[in-house]
């Protein structure tokens, strides 16, 4: 019967310590559109890096290779274009500091 007691008293301990949400929760700052973009372009260059790394390796066929070179490509154009386009937009207000001409794209 203890150990029946002690089983117990320990699962309601585990998921109260593990399902408890605290009074204050501290969510982070919203990201803008801008810092979407920016972020979503770091990681599909690095996805082609590591696609690169791994076509020459020898772990990936030609045609794997170039169906998702391909489409990695053209993501990354359509993510430059919305970057640019924000960048020359007067309805945006005042540009993020990060959208300078001091960065290369």
């Amino acid at each position: 019967m203890i150990w029946l007691i002690s089983c117990l008293t320990l699962t309601v301990a585990c998921l109260f310590y593990v399902f408890h949400l605290p009074q204050r929760l501290f969510p982070g700052a919203p990201n803008t559109r801008a810092e979407y973009l920016l972020e979503r372009k770091n990681a599909v260059y690095e996805n082609l890096r590591d696609l690169n790394f791994e076509y020459k390796a020898g772990k990936l066929p030609d045609v794997d290779y170039a169906s998702l070179k391909s489409s990695l490509q053209n993501e990354a154009a359509t993510l430059l274009a919305e970057i640019t386009q924000l960048e020359n937009s007067p309805a945006r207000g005042i540009r993020s500091p990060r959208f300078g001409k001091e960065q290369k794209l």
